[in-house]
């Protein structure tokens, strides 16, 4: 494998210094785009897409081609270890994700498998060493996973849900039972990154996206165990440098103390919570990634290069930050305020490091 020619990402995550702050977008490759519209449609369906490793290539690479980003992010979606499960992952136009076959019984629980990623998830890994051979070493390669608790919800929910009341029934009523999914659901996602990595991801995020569905209590009991279990069973050096784990929980800002302890590298910030009060409270302890409300992009370009400047100056001098979104980029957002976005952060960043 080549040399990085740009590893600012990966020294960011670690934090070492760096020339500028370096920056990508949760869900870069996506909707948004005209050129991804295309290759979906090309695809046939989203999952299409998904296990075509040339297309998921393809789609990686699109925002690289448009902006200056400082890393790729595999094209993939959080519910393939559910699919890969025997679920039956589908997608509704304009519902997002469903499954055929939702948990409802101890017995389904039970009957879950742990998937081998190099079998029933083997498209995923070719994608990864597709995408990683093609990006020749020009900026780090992303894998992912969703959390244990987050993919537990959808399997459980049987799709979108705004109550969580499927789930939370679950947790508490039968808490144990809970456990023994989840338990296995850590197992596969470790499984499943450590496989990410030795096809060539060289970080990887976990995406707790409902973990601040839940309280204090809670979250810590079935969301954030398991995902410092998953962090403890992860290839940590991978090719002679290290492989940096970043943790990122929606509405997670008032556990960010107990998430910087897990054992990551790195956490993902939402909008919901100041960068800098975000930093006072953990310090250098870790790195932090964020954390733009998405819905900033609608903005004129002046106005998103003053809510970069103001981030900017509130995570303050040095190294340990990784500029990113507070969460997806939104699919009707104006690509060139995207690219206002990522110039913003490339020009005004400098300033503070060096």
């Amino acid at each position: 494998m080549r040399e990085l020619k740009n590893d600012r990402y990966l020294k960011a995550l670690l934090r070492q210094p760096v020339d500028q702050t370096p920056v990508w977008m949760m869900r870069q490759a996506g909707r948004y785009l005209p050129e991804y519209k295309a290759t979906r449609a090309e695809a046939g369906s989203f999952m299409d897409l998904c296990k075509n490793a040339e297309l998921a290539c393809e789609v990686t690479l699109q925002p690289l081609r448009r902006y200056a980003l400082d890393a790729a992010i595999l094209f993939s979606d959080i519910l393939t270890i559910p699919d890969a499960m025997g679920l039956g992952l589908y997608f509704e136009t304009g519902e997002g994700p469903k499954f055929e076959r939702p948990i409802k019984s101890a017995a389904d629980i039970k009957a879950l498998p742990v998937p081998d990623p190099e079998q029933e998830l083997g498209y995923v890994m070719n994608a990864v060493r597709t995408i990683r051979s093609a990006l020749d070493g020009e900026v780090p390669l992303i894998g992912f996973s969703g959390s244990p608790w987050t993919l537990a919800t959808y399997m459980v929910e049987g799709g979108p849900t705004k109550t969580f009341s499927k789930i939370k029934k679950l947790i508490f009523s039968e808490p144990a039972l809970a456990h023994v999914m989840l338990d296995k659901l850590a197992d596969a996602v470790t499984l499943y990154l450590n496989a990410q990595i030795k096809a060539g991801a060289q970080a990887v995020q976990i995406f707790d996206t409902w973990g601040g569905v839940l309280s204090g209590p809670a979250y810590r009991e079935f969301s954030l165990k398991y995902m410092e279990k998953i962090v403890a069973g992860l290839i940590r050096e991978h090719e002679g440098r290290r492989v940096p784990v970043v943790l990122f929980t929606k509405g997670g800002g008032l556990w960010l103390e107990d998430i910087a302890a897990s054992g990551c590298d790195a956490v993902g910030l939402d909008w919901t919570i100041d960068i800098a009060d975000a930093r006072r409270r953990i310090g250098d302890k870790v790195a932090l990634q964020g954390n733009m409300d998405p819905s900033m992009l609608y903005a004129p370009p002046a106005v998103i290069e003053q809510e970069v400047a103001r981030i900017l100056a509130g995570f303050g001098q040095g190294p340990g930050h990784v500029f990113n979104l507070g969460h997806g980029i939104h699919p009707d957002v104006d690509p060139a305020n995207a690219g206002a976005f990522i110039d913003a952060v490339n020009r005004l960043s400098r300033s503070y490091h060096g």
